[in-house]
């Protein structure tokens, strides 16, 4: 039976390119470098034309902005709903051969990224937005789980933070918490972490760009979860070069701590 819905459509998308992502991980694959000099695959570019032709059948009116496609990097065109693709975050990580790099597909509205899919094959656990807004985890062939934020305990935090970009000054911040445990995740599994309710706080004091998090910032809005610029106010999408300021996502009850 076909997709049904915009949540099945992308789930599908997602499975199909997680395929596609794991033929060429069984390979002995070759990596380039792009001219920002970050590596791309031949799986990347694979999982980027499945996600693409698929939802330009299934969704034609819906522009498309995709990392691997600098001609879709266009604000203008793109118009205040889109779709927001990152085939294959987490490169280095599936360069290295680890788990942690995920499939990314999102829809935003109006500057909010209201629907997203993040699905690690490797892992093989999804994670996305149902039409009814709602957040979902399966894990391999268990049956899935809505999602909500852990209640946090502001004494004791459980903090992810990135494996290929942590700095000083995330240590830093991160200091400024009372931590009682602490995760290294790749690519966006951070945000889904927190909307697994899996760790509360995930500060971020690098360069991103809107694919890199727009899909689970769906995920984690949808199970109450929140995501700040540096600034205070919601992180945004449809900016100008499609490039984020730093932010921080967090569960709902987490006392922040100011930055700079």
């Amino acid at each position: 039976m076909p997709p049904t819905g915009l949540a099945d459509s992308m789930i599908a998308l997602a499975r199909e390119a997680g395929e596609a992502i794991m033929r060429v991980y069984a390979t002995d694959f070759k990596t380039q470098a792009k001219d920002d000099a970050s590596p791309v695959t031949e799986a990347d570019l694979a999982a980027d034309r499945v996600i693409v032709a698929g939802l330009e059948r299934a969704f034609p009116d819906i522009p498309i902005v995709t990392e691997e496609r600098s001609e879709s990097h266009d604000v203008a065109a793109a118009g205040d709903r889109f779709f927001l693709v990152d085939p294959l975050d987490g490169t280095r990580e599936f360069v290295r051969r680890g788990g942690d790099f995920t499939v990314n597909i999102a829809l935003i509205e109006n500057g909010v990224p209201t629907r997203g899919v993040v699905f690690a094959p490797a892992l093989d656990r999804l994670f996305w937005t149902a039409d009814d807004g709602t957040a979902w985890l399966r894990d391999g062939n268990v049956a899935p789980r809505a999602m909500r934020v852990a209640i946090p305990d502001n004494t004791a935090l459980n903090v992810v933070a990135s494996k290929s970009h942590r700095d000083a000054a995330t240590d830093e911040y991160i200091a400024r918490y009372a931590v009682a445990d602490f995760k290294s995740a790749g690519s966006s599994l951070k945000f889904c972490l927190l909307a697994a309710g899996e760790a509360d706080l995930y500060p971020r004091l690098g360069r991103t760009m809107e694919w890199d998090t727009a899909a689970g910032h769906a995920v984690l809005r949808a199970a109450g979860g929140m995501v700040d610029d540096w600034d205070g106010g919601p992180l945004a999408y449809g900016k100008a070069g499609f490039e984020n300021p730093f932010f921080i996502a967090y569960s709902d009850g987490v006392t922040l701590q100011a930055p700079g």
